[in-house]
């Protein structure tokens, strides 16, 4: 019996990490999206390739999907998610609220009989699934208790490179060879969806705040050190000793925060940052500052890949300085490509130090970590 899966999200992300793995589980992938040019070319082709590109990178050539324009056919989208297997998400964790209509109408629609909905959000955000589960419940009201019967929600973590993608590439997607998907087991009480390469965790805690505070605090840090140093590419950031002295700096606070949470040894917590630091420095990932250090706004916020570690470290007592270094590097970004980016310097102009750090950070100016950012933030005020 054919297995099929809808994707929300058939970006460079969802066609080159979660399809191609759904593809090698054999699942009927539906790829959903609101870029009709996307859904166009995605729906006329009968294959596209994922290249990886690095040490052991090979070619994969991925087919059997299909993919709905969930502007134009809503309906479409419901009908889908109504017979699936499985869905999944990578639209980033601000656009989770606009799929979830579409999971909701495909809820309403199933047949009360058949498996449980398998729902899963691949974003890097510290609990995406709960946060869709919650917005979906939102919007069922009083009907939500039926239909949640018809589902299963279990939250991931997911880390795989995807960097801005060559000219002219159509469909294709080059990404690192590189990945790891994590899924928390208890909600699928032993029905497990097939999918080659995922591993299944009792507590998913420890894996999304090492990867969420290592490889996005890392790439974050590279790109807005990199940035301040007039360098362009990811790759070639870190080759810079001072950069690499800088992103390590930080890496070593985040490192230590984890061991003080969630109990990871200092080995393997300093193999990981060697690992990841290693991925950042793949050559043959194009990637750039800019595309990396976009929306600086969110990832200042209360907990992302800065203020969320520095304001556990600085709870502990731990040492913040690598982290608000790169707090300082993120105020001095700028892209001429990215809307935040002038969003964020129009507030320090306009804002006090005191507004602009309670608002970005979202920390209380009792908190430890506040006066440090603060200060920080008022010589970007001045």
């Amino acid at each position: 019996m054919t297995k099929t899966a809808v994707h929300f999200g058939a970006g460079n992300i969802g066609r080159g990490f979660v399809g191609m793995l759904l593809a090698e589980g054999g699942y009927e992938i539906v790829f959903s999206d609101v870029a009709a040019h996307l859904v166009a070319a995605i729906d006329a082709a009968d294959s596209y390739t994922v290249h990886e590109v690095g040490q052991g990178g090979r070619d994969v050539v991925v087919t059997g999907f299909s993919a709905l324009d969930s502007a134009a056919d809503p309906d479409a989208v419901a009908e889908a998610v109504a017979a699936a297997d499985l869905v999944t998400c990578a639209v980033g964790p601000t656009v989770l609220r606009f799929i979830a209509p579409h999971v909701l109408a495909g809820l309403r629609r199933r047949d009360p009989s058949a498996p449980r909905l398998q729902v899963m959000a691949c974003e890097n955000a510290i609990g995406a699934t709960d946060q869709l589960r919650a917005h979906i419940a939102e919007l069922a009201g009083s009907e939500w208790p039926d239909l949640e019967a018809r589902a299963v929600f279990a939250n991931t973590a997911v880390d795989r490179i995807v960097p801005g993608q060559p000219e002219g590439a159509g469909i294709d997607v080059t990404v690192e060879p590189f990945f790891e998907w994590a899924i928390e087991r208890g909600p699928f009480g032993g029905e497990l969806p097939d999918i080659p390469g995922a591993h299944f965790v009792d507590d998913l805690a420890p894996y999304i705040e090492r990867k969420l505070f290592t490889v996005n605090t890392g790439h974050a840090a590279t790109a807005y050190h990199g940035a301040r140093a007039g360098i362009e590419r990811i790759s070639d950031a870190l080759a810079d000793p001072a950069v690499a002295r800088a992103v390590e700096a930080a890496l070593a606070e985040t490192s230590a925060v984890i061991a003080a949470k969630h109990g990871f040894s200092d080995a393997e917590l300093a193999e990981y940052r060697a690992t990841i630091l290693g991925r950042f420095r793949n050559p043959a990932l194009p990637d750039t500052v800019h595309r990396v250090g976009r929306q600086p706004l969110r990832k200042l916020s209360r907990h992302e890949r800065f203020i969320g570690p520095a304001a556990d470290a600085a709870e502990r007592g731990l040492p913040t300085d690598g982290l608000l270094a790169a707090v300082d590097a993120a105020l001095a970004f700028d892209s001429a490509e990215d809307e935040q980016a002038a969003q964020m310097h129009e507030k320090l102009r306009t804002q006090g130090a005191d507004a602009f750090t309670a608002e970005v950070t979202g920390l209380d100016p009792s908190h430890p970590l506040f006066a440090p950012v603060h200060d920080i933030v008022a010589r970007h005020t001045a």
